[in-house]
């Protein structure tokens, strides 16, 4: 979708063109979630039973691979400048896992640290969608970086309410358990911010190799009725403020209103 409306914001026509690399993107994304659920453990995703659950980890594990091999005959059609970015982000994806394995139960992890996972891990797709739809489009370079801020700050803030979620979304709508942050021990960021304002019973949660039932309950209802949740509203509308200012340099058109309703939807998701 952003990258299809970017490059519609700009005037693009050629529309096969614009498909295959926003399919390429798209690939790419699902290859990371059969990937991610076999590193999680996840038995579901999206409401439904895990490919990793139903099929097992060899076949996940070599779907994913085929999803990646398809991308790249997908946009390796285009010139270096497309390929290297596409290129680019699935190096971004990989060293946010890495990050975020560092950082698992390690309660030394930093807002900064947390930030710099997330650019690398979520936000780095919306920032390369954002960025090649606007350049393919042939927009102008200024427009182009532009729109990849606008990607960036986007994914920025589409990952931080997806972790405000885990605590207090509903699992229907979710399509999977909340509290599955702290049960894996990531560091999302309701459960950093925890830990940083001196939340013991969070800490024990997110220290423990292997919490139980009792100390996750007890550690998400210490996160809804302390300071973490409403502290991660604002750090998110922040960055969709900043998404928004980047969208309001593009030309005026329905594509850009698209952008921005994006934006909207993000912030505006289910608590």
């Amino acid at each position: 979708m952003v990258t299809l409306l970017a490059y519609f914001a700009f005037g693009g026509k050629r529309i096969q063109d614009i498909v295959d690399i926003a399919t390429a993107i798209e690939l790419i994304h699902t290859a990371t979630l059969l990937h991610d659920d076999i590193i999680d453990g996840a038995e579901t995703r999206r409401g439904k039973e895990s490919a990793y659950k139903k099929f097992g980890l060899k076949s996940t594990l070599v779907a994913g691979d085929f999803l990646f091999i398809k991308a790249f005959e997908f946009a390796g059609k285009f010139d270096e400048t497309v390929v290297q970015w596409t290129a680019d982000a699935c190096t971004a994806l990989t060293e946010g896992e890495i990050l975020q394995g560092l950082f698992n139960r390690n309660r030394a992890v930093t807002l900064e640290d947390y930030l710099e996972i997330v650019r690398r891990k979520t936000a780095s797709l919306f920032h390369t969608g954002a960025k090649v739809g606007a350049y393919l489009a042939g927009a102008r370079s200024p427009l182009v970086e532009e729109t990849g801020r606008y990607g960036l700050n986007m994914g920025i803030a589409f990952q931080m309410i997806d972790d405000i979620l885990d605590v207090v979304g509903h699992p229907d709508l979710l399509g999977k358990p909340t509290g599955m942050d702290l049960r894996d021990g990531n560091p999302a960021l309701p459960i950093i911010l925890a830990v940083m304002n001196g939340d013991s019973v969070v800490r024990e949660a997110f220290d423990s190799s292997n919490p139980n039932e009792k100390q996750i309950v007890a550690a998400l209802a210490a996160i809804k009725t302390g300071p973490s949740i409403q502290e991660a509203k604002a750090l998110s509308k922040r960055y969709a403020e900043l998404a928004m200012a980047s969208v309001k340099k593009l030309p005026p058109s329905k594509y850009r209103n698209g952008l921005e309703s994006l934006v909207k939807l993000i912030i505006d998701r289910d608590f």
